[in-house]
């Protein structure tokens, strides 16, 4: 839109000398340029005003977003030392996520392991994924690796943590997104970012550690991962066995998870009629299987 004005100033300009030149536009000239002037304001004004919604971002907006509420997380809960199951987690999310609804993303996934006891997992807008040392220790095989990292990629594709911005806040998020200088950030200026649209990152925190989705949010997730990890050649049965699992393990350590999701119970209910309605048959493969023995939680 900027270089679409400016390139009409110079036209007008130069019309205008031309009518300098000449003794002066004529009478219809002048309004005829007048008119094409109001038209583009006006056109400019809309285009501003239809930004309103989360669904406006573009893919780059949604990244810078994603990476300020990933700073944010990352004041809260360290990475893990573990290079080699970084490197595992980061191997079957990037397979995973190319056969999701968005098999890319600006700048690509990144998804990382992160220390806590706590059994859970965040997906931030724009592809940041992370996954707790306590969730990863309760996964039994590689499909059930799948199916949450198909979960978390979901809801990158649902955009619901862009969703969770209220309204108003997303007006400043547009206002400062809309800045070139926002594309020149650094990785040290990412906190002078974080904070210009402070609300903003705050609405999607709370949705992701704090309050969570919604259940029909939850429960939309859970039935995009099962055709992700259907698509990808897992066994989308991975999905209920780990619900199974969470659904008998109800402690202290991951109340995380349970505070900011329906009872794996429920989830596990929906995804078996999921998967029989929708006649998703797949098997467990042992290469992989081996393959995730090799990088198990110890």
């Amino acid at each position: 839109m900027k270089t679409m004005a400016k390139s009409g100033l110079v036209a007008l300009t130069a019309l205008a000398l031309v009518g300098c030149a000449t003794g002066g536009l004529p009478t219809d000239t002048v309004g005829v340029i007048s008119k094409v002037v109001e038209k583009r304001e006006a056109i400019a004004k809309t285009a501003t005003s239809l930004r309103k919604g989360f669904s406006d971002l573009t893919p780059e907006e949604e990244y810078f977003i994603g990476r300020a509420v990933a700073a944010r997380i990352l004041t809260d809960y360290k990475q893990a030392n573990d290079p080699a199951k970084t490197n595992y987690i980061n191997l079957v999310g990037d397979y995973v996520a190319k056969n999701s609804k968005t098999p890319t993303t600006f700048k690509g996934y990144h998804f990382m392991l992160i220390s806590s006891d706590e059994v859970n997992a965040f997906a931030a807008p724009g592809g940041f994924i992370f996954v707790t040392t306590g969730l990863y220790a309760k996964l039994a095989s590689e499909e059930q690796l799948a199916a949450v990292l198909a979960h978390e990629v979901a809801h990158v594709s649902l955009k619901h943590g862009l969703s969770s911005i209220k309204a108003a806040n997303l007006t400043q998020a547009f206002t400062i997104l809309g800045t070139e200088a926002v594309k020149e950030y650094s990785g040290a200026q990412l906190g002078e970012l974080t904070k210009a649209f402070e609300n903003s990152i705050n609405d999607v925190i709370n949705s992701l550690v704090v309050n969570g989705y919604s259940r029909s949010q939850e429960y939309d997730a859970d039935s995009e991962a099962l055709n992700t990890a259907y698509r990808a050649g897992y066994n989308p049965k991975g999905l209920p066995e780990f619900l199974k699992t969470l659904s008998s393990a109800k402690s202290a350590n991951n109340a995380g998870f349970f505070k900011t999701h329906p009872p794996a119970s429920d989830r596990l209910k929906e995804a078996d009629k999921f998967i029989a309605s929708n006649k998703l048959q797949g098997d467990d493969d042992p290469a992989r299987q081996n393959r995730f023995k090799k990088f198990a939680m110890k």
